[in-house]
């Protein structure tokens, strides 16, 4: 006597597999992203699954090419470098910030996180076109901080002990050095650049673009690399079908999200409405807290007694600057200049930069008969709206100078015995 199989409702075993399905979606679409598995695991604060997500939030925080040092740093140097960078985007969770930085345990929290910065923007969409690859000679106009890469945050130095001014003119000649050779760079480059479409006018199947690119021109010159190039294009249009296939099932991930953050124990202060970064005062505690603000308005007044004390001895020692009215009017002309100059800098630019600002990256394409789209820039266009800008911005810096200038000699000469050498004139 046969065992009657139990009829599966295909709409039931859909939705059952909905969910790992957007999990492996999203895992294809980030850069090296962990196995779908490590989700799960995270969602039982699992330490195994750890490690993994703290990389995984770096490389989605910080951007980095494969060969760059920074890629393979230590797992604790990632870990601060993640939780600073969430800091300063405002990440709300306290709990992530005291999590050890050794990936011993937090994956539930570190999941937490990747959703949050998942539900800001498109992250995939962001990673996919950071890793493009140009087949073009593409170049930037704008400079909208959306294109910059949000790398690791600066580590901020303090410097010990007195700073040398010798030093910090040699690290000026030596940025102003480096600056020289990136612009003499950027010159060889656009040369080499005008002799290759130059060289292969003609040769391109487009009529519209008539010349070949540097990896057009690469691809006939190395078959080889032309293959290396052609599965790299392959595992970026992998990666753009499992962005497709994640936006078509986030909202089965986003329901699965809601459980996880169900699993989490609420943190203090638990009320919504109450910023993160408030203590949680009872409502029976109200005298209490009368008392606390009392307490915070007497040291207020002791801090504001000590400030006055502080610039009235700095003003006694500097001869008086900085008190009466003609050092309110000075002030005050100096702020109505710095804005008009703003409003003029302001108009200026919107008067040269056309009726359509250019914006992203273009491809650069030699044309003899100069025609062009109506999408198209002309870089004459955008070089003589660069120039424009670069002259208000330096006439805008030689009037602050001078300002400076006028303003250090007379608070030089406020104060006896100090000897002002300006520096040497260029």
């Amino acid at each position: 006597m046969g065992r009657r199989r139990q009829r599966v409702d295909p709409a039931a075993g859909a939705r059952a597999g909905a969910l790992p399905e957007a999990i492996a979606a999203l895992s294809r679409s980030l850069p090296s992203g962990p196995s779908p598995e490590i989700f799960r695991r995270a969602k039982f604060d699992r330490p195994e699954a750890t490690s993994a997500l703290w990389q995984l939030l770096f490389r989605v925080l910080s951007p980095l090419p494969a060969g760059n040092a920074l890629a393979s740093l230590a797992l604790e140097v990632q870990a601060r470098l993640v939780k600073s960078a969430l800091c300063s985007q405002g990440y709300p969770r306290l709990a992530l910030a005291q999590l050890p930085e050794d990936g011993s345990q937090g994956s539930r929290e570190l999941l937490l996180a990747l959703s949050w910065l998942l539900a800001r923007g498109p992250v995939p969409e962001q990673m996919l076109a950071q890793a493009r690859v140009p087949l073009g000679d593409e170049m930037t106009v704008c400079q909208c901080e959306a294109l910059a890469s949000p790398g690791p945050p600066a580590p901020h130095m303090e410097a010990e002990g007195p700073v040398d001014v010798r030093h910090v003119q040699w690290l000026m000649g030596k940025l102003r050095f480096r600056w020289r050779q990136l612009v003499s760079s950027q010159q060889e480059q656009c040369a080499l650049l005008s002799k290759i479409h130059l060289y292969t006018r003609g040769c391109h199947s487009d009529q519209s673009l008539s010349h070949l690119s540097v990896t057009e021109a690469e691809m006939l010159r190395d078959p080889e690399g032309g293959q290396q190039l052609l599965r790299t294009l392959e595992r970026e249009n992998q990666r753009l079908e499992a962005v497709l296939a994640w936006r078509r099932s986030e909202l089965v991930f986003w329901r699965w999200m809601d459980t996880v953050l169900g699993t989490c124990a609420p943190e203090v202060p638990a009320a919504a409405s109450q910023p993160t970064f408030l203590p949680w005062v009872p409502e029976h505690g109200g005298g209490e807290l009368d008392l606390v603000v009392r307490e915070l308005q007497a040291l207020e007044e002791e801090l504001r007694a000590a400030a006055e004390r502080r610039r009235a001895a700095w003003e006694a020692k500097a001869g008086g600057c900085g008190r009466g009215p003609e050092w309110s009017a000075a002030r005050r002309a100096s702020r109505e200049a710095v804005e008009k100059e703003l409003g003029a800098l302001q108009q200026c630019w919107e008067q040269d930069g056309g009726p359509a600002q250019p914006h992203g990256p273009h491809r650069l394409v030699r044309r003899e008969d100069g025609a062009a789209g109506d999408r198209d820039l002309r870089a004459a266009v955008v070089i003589r709206t660069l120039r424009s800008q670069e002259a208000c911005l330096e006439a805008v810096l030689r009037r602050l100078q001078g300002q400076c200038r006028q303003e250090l000699a007379r608070l030089v000469g406020a104060l006896p015995g100090l000897i002002w050498i300006p520096p040497p004139g260029r």
